[in-house]
């Protein structure tokens, strides 16, 4: 099977190592003759091009480019395609993405590997990426069963745990776990930075360590991929905003009343339930 990959980034390109090492044949696609050449040599794809006739021997292609960038990759590939090749994609929303792409090309499956660094470019792939870590696949009423099949079989050969939901569910659930999460991290970074006396804020810069370093690492990361997922989950991204403000506010009362049993019992309660998110 030849496995077609638009965007030679951190996730295209880490696709393209493990996906070539279980035997598929790598075609990539990429804006950059350099990033190109720099993806044969390291083994990322067996032939790449700026060219998208390459994609007309793809028999399933993963869309790793920048969410904005989905719908006219699509547009650009159609002329290209088999009608019985396969689209995917990788996109961190799913709601917007199915909804452009279903109606374009009827063999479209919406995926989310749910693996990453704060890195990017084809010099971050790596090997094993995808091991372990959850690898959504969007369906609905209209999404053929047999590209789904297919879609499933490649992610499961990665070694990832596949879950399946609505393109609304998984915008929802990731809202909370992974959009919220780096919103807040860049706001304690921006917080920090309003910190008026600058011997603090140097100070603070000095002593930041590991407790700094987890809360803030999505947070410092491409600030491309902070806005687009801002502009294109935005509804449910501010409803866990507004919630986690009204949260915020309660804890806050907690310290000025000097409510430490409360507060401790919040506490205990975190600590109980954070495994539930990491198992």
């Amino acid at each position: 099977m030849k496995v077609g990959i638009v965007g030679l980034g951190l996730i295209g390109g880490s696709l393209g190592l493990d996906l070539r090492s279980l035997g598929y044949e790598i075609l990539g696609i990429s804006r950059r003759e350099s990033t190109c050449k720099l993806a044969e040599e390291l083994g990322v794809a067996d032939r790449a091009s700026v060219n998208f006739t390459l994609m007309s021997e793809a028999d399933i292609i993963f869309i790793c480019t920048p969410i904005a960038a989905i719908k006219p990759t699509v547009e650009q590939l159609i002329p290209h395609l088999k009608l019985t090749t396969i689209i995917t994609d990788v996109g961190s929303v799913k709601a917007p993405i199915v909804e452009e792409i279903s109606p374009l090309w009827s063999n479209f499956v919406g995926g989310h590997p749910m693996a990453g660094t704060e890195e990017n470019g084809i010099n971050a792939a790596q090997r094993k990426l995808f091991v372990d870590a959850p690898y959504v696949l969007t369906t609905t009423a209209n999404t053929p069963t047999e590209a789904v099949k297919t879609v499933e079989s490649i992610v499961r050969s990665l070694g990832s745990k596949i879950h399946f939901c609505s393109p609304q569910t998984h915008d929802r659930a990731v809202a909370w776990i992974s959009h919220l999460p780096l919103i807040i991290s860049a706001n304690l970074i921006s917080a920090c930075l309003d910190e008026s006396e600058t011997e603090v804020l140097e100070l603070a810069k000095n002593l930041a360590s590991s407790g700094f370093r987890d809360t803030s690492r999505v947070g410092g990361g491409n600030p491309e991929l902070g806005l687009m997922i801002a502009q294109n989950n935005q509804q449910e991204l501010l409803k866990v905003l507004l919630k986690y403000r009204q949260s915020l506010d309660n804890l806050i009362g907690l310290i000025e009343e000097e409510n430490w049993q409360e507060l401790e019992a919040k506490l205990q309660v975190t600590q109980k339930e954070r495994p539930t998110f990491l198992s």
